[in-house]
């Protein structure tokens, strides 16, 4: 049965509500998920909470419910509270009916099979959490088979990455390497690495692709640097008409992964 706790002071809910900064979700390893859409997303994916905070009014909830029994199934803790605590773990003047703690699930890069997706996306130095949550769904969307964070990035589980993700961080594989790794990893097996780069006249819809294609896009402010683009084995670019030098990292990686998508989808006669 659900525990109920309604107290500020409660160890619990101060142990929680740490998790919003990233030196305590290092420390635990854990990370926090909000909303029922991301939360059933999760459990879709066979992934629980391992503790599901949820609104006294909202217990009779179907989904709720649902979750409930499957997280207390698979031995995890569920509190039933009140919005002001659900306030106070998600900082949200309107929180989320639910709120789940789940343990960070970074895959390592040696563990990456790069033959399970025929797409994968490698980000160097993002910055935006927000970018980083929008590329993971990207990437859920274009069936890829996760993403690779390069260098100092953003953090992936972070509460505004994991929102703007829309619950694909259950669905991605997520690692984190530096470049000399990755790089070597990369030329230790199949792979064909695409940086998307000003530094080309290489129209982005003039290659063929060939799978599995790593696409690789830059800082936000900065782009790639140059050793980066040297060691990749193609540079694209997209047409930029207007007075705009070029894309958000977010778009210009969905942009890339549609059209890598669609060159597989004419090649195997998919819809």
């Amino acid at each position: 049965m659900p525990r109920e706790i309604t107290a500020y002071s409660n160890p619990l809910i101060k142990r929680v509500r740490s998790l919003r900064d990233k030196k305590h979700r290092r420390a635990e390893g854990l990370f926090l998920a909000e909303g029922l859409r991301i939360l059933a997303e999760a459990e879709e994916a066979g992934t629980l909470p391992l503790m599901l905070f949820h609104a006294r009014d909202s217990a009779d909830h179907p989904i709720v419910r649902r979750l409930s029994a499957a997280t207390e199934a698979a031995g995890g803790d569920v509190i039933r509270t009140v919005p002001d605590i659900l306030h106070k773990l998600s900082g949200k003047d309107n929180p989320q009916t639910v709120i789940g703690v789940y343990a960070e699930r970074l895959t390592p890069l040696d563990a990456i099979d790069r033959t399970a997706a025929p797409i994968w996306i490698v980000a160097q130095s993002l910055r935006d959490p927000g970018n980083l949550g929008t590329i993971l769904r990207t990437g859920d969307a274009v069936g890829a088979g996760g993403l690779i964070l390069l260098d100092e990035s953003a953090d992936p589980f972070s509460v505004e990455a994991v929102r703007a993700s829309m619950g694909a961080l259950f669905t991605q594989a997520i690692a984190h390497a530096a470049w000399p790794d990755f790089i070597a990893w990369l030329r230790a097996g199949p792979g064909q690495l695409v940086g998307t780069s000003l530094n080309t006249e290489t129209d982005y819809q003039a290659p063929a692709y060939q799978a599995p294609v790593f696409i690789l896009v830059g800082n936000e402010s900065h782009g790639l640097p140059p050793a980066y683009e040297a060691a990749c084995d193609l540079l694209v670019k997209m047409p930029m008409r207007g007075k705009a030098d070029s894309l958000n990292a977010a778009v210009a990686t969905a942009v890339m992964a549609y059209e890598v998508l669609n060159q597989q989808r004419r090649a195997g006669g998919l819809r």
